[in-house]
């Protein structure tokens, strides 16, 4: 017997969309309690759930610093995990950064975090990826749609949606500084590319998505069922979408530059598989494949202790 793969993309010269297999809430929600009844009901119904003011100023303060001496680290910006804006040396971004940095290891595994991810994805959880976003102002770019899972699942072998992202904002994200831009309810759908997807092509889509990006009507359908949110809010704020929202961000040429902490919570009983049509995997700091730990939450090591 074939086994056809439900979310294939990237094969051909057409497109699809086609509908979710998995639920959004794993386990009825009942793994973890971190969120409230009607804060689980909306992540389940639009794809992305904004908690308002979860970290202190002296916290994001904290960690701004933290992502600022990395960003300024000449041996951190010369290494594979640091991304440069196009056409310029100026750092994008800097991925598994809870490997490169305690303060950021620890965020990982705070309650306010850990638990959302636990009681979402209804299994304790591992870190599938981390990084530090800077979008400066004036000169920061844009990132065009995307699902996340499309190129989890086609480049990492990620074999179904049971992942979410967590971002910290670290500053204020306002309507004119290129905040996260949503569209609700659209990680019921998965939108198969076109496209056949090129050798190490990640070297490049950090930088510029050409592979892995919907097609106009299908983003257009979704967008005319639930429309387009910009997701702001003031530094300490936290977003947590599902790996199937589709999302993207304009540039930033307003004066105030934007920032984050970014990390993608996966199910332990979501671990990679081989990628998709004899693609090489991605590198470790990319994709983990190798050293897929257990997170401790903070508050359960405390009680140990």
């Amino acid at each position: 017997m074939v086994v056809t793969d439900i979310y294939e993309s990237r094969t051909s010269g057409t497109a699809a969309i086609i509908a979710r297999q998995e639920p959004v809430v794993y386990e009825e929600g009942s793994y973890a309690n971190a969120l409230s009844a009607e804060q689980v009901a909306s992540y389940e119904r639009d794809g992305f759930l904004v908690m308002d003011n979860l970290f202190s100023e002296q916290e994001v303060k904290a960690l701004m610093d933290e992502v600022h001496a990395m960003s300024n680290d000449s041996k951190i910006a010369a290494s594979d995990e640091a991304i440069t804006e196009p056409g310029s040396n100026a750092v994008r971004s800097i991925f598994r950064v809870h490997a490169l940095n305690k303060a950021i290891d620890r965020l990982s595994r705070d309650p306010r975090l850990i638990h959302v991810a636990r009681q979402i994805l209804g299994s304790e959880v591992y870190l599938h990826q981390s990084r530090a976003n800077m979008k400066p102002g004036f000169k920061g770019k844009e990132f065009y749609w995307h699902s996340d899972f499309e190129t989890w699942h086609t480049e990492d072998g990620m074999p179904q949606m049971r992942a979410l992202s967590c971002s910290l904002l670290l500053t204020d994200n306002n309507e004119c500084n290129g905040p996260l831009m949503v569209v609700p309810g659209s990680h019921r759908q998965f939108i198969s590319c076109r496209g056949i997807t090129p050798e190490d092509n990640y070297k490049k889509s950090l930088k510029i998505q050409e592979y892995g990006v919907p097609d106009p009507l299908s983003l257009e359908l979704l967008a005319e069922q639930g429309g387009i949110k910009a997701v702001t809010g003031k530094a300490g704020s936290v977003v947590f979408f599902d790996c199937n929202t589709m999302h993207g961000s304009n540039g930033n040429i307003s004066p105030w530059p934007r920032a984050n902490v970014f990390m993608v919570y996966n199910s332990v009983e979501n671990t990679l598989n081989a990628p998709k049509y004899g693609l090489a995997p991605r590198p470790e700091y990319i994709a983990t494949r190798e050293k897929m730990a257990v997170l401790e939450p903070l508050d359960a090591l405390q009680e140990v202790a």
